[in-house]
């Protein structure tokens, strides 16, 4: 019976140093990937959040402008086109 038992014993600190084991190597694997990560997104050319919203707002801006050119031009075009019927009469 103390046979038994001591199997059992010895059987239940091997599962638990084979847990231990296992997590210890989970947590290196973790590791390693997060710095493989890291490294892959620091060698990618990517731009901050405040970079991209300066962008954004300058291309926003730029496209306001370009409305407003356009409605200066057909204005000017339709000033010029009374100019050259007025003096074509």
């Amino acid at each position: 019976m103390q046979s038994q038992n001591r199997f059992f014993d010895d059987l239940a600190k091997l599962m638990t140093n084979a847990a231990g084991a296992a997590q210890g190597a989970a947590q290196e694997i973790e590791t390693l990937i997060q710095s493989r990560f890291e490294r892959v997104i620091a060698n990618m050319d990517l731009v901050t959040r405040d970079e991209f919203e300066a962008v954004k707002e300058m291309a926003a801006n730029a496209r306001a402008e370009n409305e407003d050119l356009k409605a200066e031009i057909a204005d000017l075009k339709k000033q010029l086109g009374k100019k050259k019927s007025a003096s074509g009469k």
